[in-house]
């Protein structure tokens, strides 16, 4: 396992797969009347945390580059990212909190690329665990692990002249949870993830030993609590015999420490307690936080988009769709950074958060309008329109419509969860509980 990812991202339609509404199915919304939304996560934007990635060190208030740069990345301009930590690298060779920052955006951009930041990384079932591995390039690969050794290379030697060197361990300990993402996102090499994970955790808790006030350390232990706490019990035992045992309430209190508390980690602590509450199905939590946060990073569409769903969590459709509608004109005036959103992305979600509230008939049309560009579609976008235009199909008593969108779904992407669960309306016609 890793340490932890350090964003919230994912982008995309409600409904990307069917596993949380499976896990929410019998439930019913009071306010609406209607069958719960999913209450994982439900596809479309993913807050995620997965068990994996890292913590980027903090960015010291005078590196102008460095702030820059993760200005950036927050706002999901990955390239230029990159190209302001390399510039912030020539500046400061030998800091290993500039390569970690550089080896981080390099994995971030693959994801985002590969549609990772968009896939249902964090749910009930574990799916991320069923997901294909990432392909970056092997120069790709190269060029990220060097970044890795060379900070973790510079920590070891601040290290050999002064073991309590706390901003060595802080780095070093990123290093190693920044391997244990490329172990487990690429290799899919669960023990050495965990192994480089347990590293990780080591050096934070060296930190917090040595600087009991310094709140930030505390935010990858108590992702990792939370995280371990969470997996199914064979993989859990990996934790254990890692050194990480789990408790998901005790990791919960620390994450609220940090992102109230913090100071370099705060931001990150109410990112990751976003994912947590939609995790727990507590969305209206996370709405004063996401709200927040895209007054600060206004070109991080993921963000909005993320905003909607929370809403439609929380029983707030009309709210939901509210915001769907600012991203749609926000895209429409080419507001910087909205350029990016597909409109089918857009027309998806819409279309999901209809089809739960039960107005069939716009959901319907927005779903056509997914599939109308399926050329370009995102393979789970695909599949999730083509599953939900099946299941409004039969429940507007269209059997044949309905079976033609299931094949559809099936054939678009047969690996995709929306495709597993159109497979089981072949024979058996939906009907909401």
């Amino acid at each position: 396992m890793a340490s932890t990812i350090r964003r919230v991202s994912g982008s995309g339609g409600e409904g990307q797969s069917e596993l949380a509404r499976r896990a929410g199915k019998g439930k019913k919304d009071k306010k609406a009347g209607q069958e719960a939304r999913p209450t994982g996560t439900m596809g479309g934007v993913r807050a995620f945390i997965l068990a994996l990635a890292a913590l980027a060190g903090p960015v010291a208030a005078q590196d102008s580059l460095a702030v820059q740069a993760y200005n950036h990345f927050y706002n999901l301009e990955f390239d230029e990212a990159i190209q302001g930590f390399q510039r912030a690298i020539v500046a400061d060779p030998k800091s290993p909190d500039l390569h970690n920052h550089l080896a981080e955006s390099i994995v971030f951009r693959e994801m985002f690329r590969d549609g990772a930041l968009e896939s249902e990384l964090v749910s009930g079932n574990n799916s991320f665990l069923r997901r294909p591995k990432l392909n970056p390039s092997p120069e790709t690969e190269k060029w990220l692990l060097d970044e890795v050794a060379r900070a973790m290379a510079l920590s070891e030697a601040r290290l050999r002249a002064n073991p309590n060197d706390v901003g060595a361990l802080y780095a070093e300990g990123i290093s190693y949870g920044l391997r244990s993402d490329y172990y487990w996102i690429v290799k899919k090499a669960w023990h050495d993830s965990l192994k480089d994970a347990n590293s990780a955790r080591r050096l934070h808790n060296r930190v917090s030993e040595l600087q009991p006030g310094n709140v930030d350390a505390r935010l990858v232990q108590g992702l990792h609590d939370y995280i371990v706490g969470s997996l199914p019990l064979g993989l859990r035992m990996l934790g254990f015999m890692a050194g990480i045992h789990g408790d998901k309430e005790k990791g919960i209190r620390e994450v609220q420490d940090v992102a109230q508390n913090g100071t370099d980690d705060r931001v990150d602590a109410q990112i990751f307690l976003c994912a947590l509450y939609r995790r727990e199905n507590q969305p209206r939590k996370a709405v004063p936080l996401i709200q927040d946060l895209i007054r600060r990073y206004p070109r991080n569409f993921l963000l909005r988009l993320e905003l909607a769903q929370m809403y439609s969590l929380a029983g707030d459709g009309p709210s939901a769709l509210s915001v769907l509608r600012e991203v749609a004109a926000l895209k429409t005036s080419h507001a910087p950074g909205y350029d990016r959103v597909p409109w089918e992305k857009i027309y998806l979600q819409q279309g999901t958060i209809q089809f739960w509230y039960r107005d069939l008939d716009a959901a319907l049309e927005n779903m056509k309008k997914v599939t109308a560009g399926d050329a370009e579609l995102d393979l789970n976008d695909g599949a999730s329109a083509y599953l939900r235009m099946g299941q409004i199909y039969d429940l507007t008593n269209r059997r044949r419509l309905a079976l033609e969108a299931y094949r559809k779904a099936i054939a678009y992407a047969p690996d995709a969860d929306a495709a597993q669960e159109s497979k089981k309306y072949l024979s058996t016609p939906y009907r909401r509980m």
